[in-house]
């Protein structure tokens, strides 16, 4: 029977401030603690897993006799971003910070930007993404420029109305920025965010959005898999995350609860390796806009659609949960990313279920992985923890 992976990011699901937070400004973060205090938090099959028998975890019931392998992943990058989080996932630690522009990007690289593009540019400073439109929408819409900014991530993000730069161009807009954005300006993902509305009262991003990330420096799993014959479906915003290195399909989605729908359709078919899921909503719907009682709730929707699919499992099939980096909405000193600790839960009928304690560098995942499908990952870093888990 072939041998199937699925592995799902819950975009931001941290589970407590890492060793070295307070040099990232989060000491004392805690996404996991954050919200499952609040009502809306109704987590019963994550429970029975094994996710509050996770070393540090201090919220929750601990499962009498958890059905899952679990364990705490430390960060081994030196970032808190999408791009280097998914990175180390796939087996690709980043020991250098990719760069970040506190101050706004270098005056001359945003000339050389509107040149190239015909645009005038706006803001061009850290801001959260729903308050730049409240305060630069109407500008721009007046202007017909578009709204840069950025954040404490290493992004460059470019937000115009859909009725005056449709997404296509939108999407060309960002391409250009891309193929700008190298060297000591190499950012990790330029991000295009479309929005819509007429006047700061009703501006509201769409679910256009497109992001254009560096390609990783080196091979990582999914190109290991792909080389190997293996499939290698990338669903949600995966297939930007490596710019489709590796990537055999790609299922875009609008959201956690369409690309929750594609996971639950993908486990109906048949096909050999992976597919790597990323829910994005819980980072960007919830946890930079700092809503606990969405998160929460994003949380249980996502428990409910295990209640189908853990029974679903083929005698092969593996389900891995895990995280890319934090992103506590109670933390109010800033609407970033945090610093912290993920849970990898790991869930087979070929799975011994236990502690597998705290482990260093999120690319135990991609050993992992790899020494399941029986793809050699000498390419990789981390070290599998296959021989442990399995039963």
């Amino acid at each position: 029977m072939a041998k199937r992976v699925f592995l799902i990011v819950l975009d931001s699901f941290g589970i407590g401030a890492e060793p070295d937070a307070a040099a990232f400004g989060d000491e004392g973060t805690n996404t996991l603690g954050a919200i499952a205090r609040h009502p809306a938090f109704d987590c019963p099959n994550l429970g029975r897993l094994g996710l509050f028998n996770i070393d540090g975890v201090t919220v929750g019931a601990p499962a009498a006799a958890p059905t899952a392998a679990y364990a705490r992943l430390q960060e081994q990058s030196m970032g808190k971003d999408t791009t280097i989080g998914h990175w180390e996932i796939a087996g690709v630690v980043s020991p250098q910070p990719l760069p970040t522009f506190p101050q706004g990007f270098p005056p001359e690289l945003i000339a050389a930007f509107e040149a190239k593009t015909g645009y005038k540019v706006l803001c061009n400073k850290p801001y959260s993404g729903t308050e730049v439109l409240k305060d630069y929408g109407e500008q721009a819409m007046a202007q017909n420029a578009l709204i840069v900014y950025t954040s404490a991530d290493s992004v460059f993000q470019v937000a115009a109305n859909e009725a005056l730069v449709p997404v296509p161009e939108l999407y060309r807009i960002c391409e250009t920025a891309r193929a700008m954005l190298t060297g000591p300006y190499g950012v990790g993902r330029v991000i295009a965010r479309p929005f819509v509305g007429d006047c700061a009262a009703n501006f509201k991003r769409t679910t256009n959005r497109h992001d254009l990330s560096l390609k990783p420096p080196r091979a990582t799993m999914l190109d290991l898999l792909a080389a190997a014959g293996k499939d290698v479906i990338a669903v949600g915003k995966i297939y930007d995350i490596f710019d489709g290195q590796g990537v055999t399909e790609k299922i875009k989605t609008t959201g956690n609860t369409n690309g929750i729908a594609f996971t639950q359709a993908l486990q109906s078919r048949d096909f050999e390796g992976l597919a790597f899921v990323n829910l994005v909503d819980f980072d960007m719907l919830y946890g930079h806009r700092r809503d606990v009682a969405g998160y929460a709730a994003a949380a249980t929707e996502f428990d409910r659609f295990l209640t189908g699919f853990l029974p679903g499992m083929r005698e092969d099939d593996l389900l891995m949960i895990t995280a890319d980096h934090g992103c506590d909405p109670s933390y109010l000193k800033t609407t970033d990313h945090t610093r912290e600790y993920v849970p990898w839960l790991v869930y087979g009928k070929h799975v011994r279920p236990g502690s597998l304690g705290t482990r260093l560098s999120f690319s135990t995942i991609a050993q992992t992985i790899c020494a399941y499908l029986g793809v050699d990952a000498a390419a990789l870093d981390g070290r599998s923890a296959w021989e442990e888990v399995r039963a």
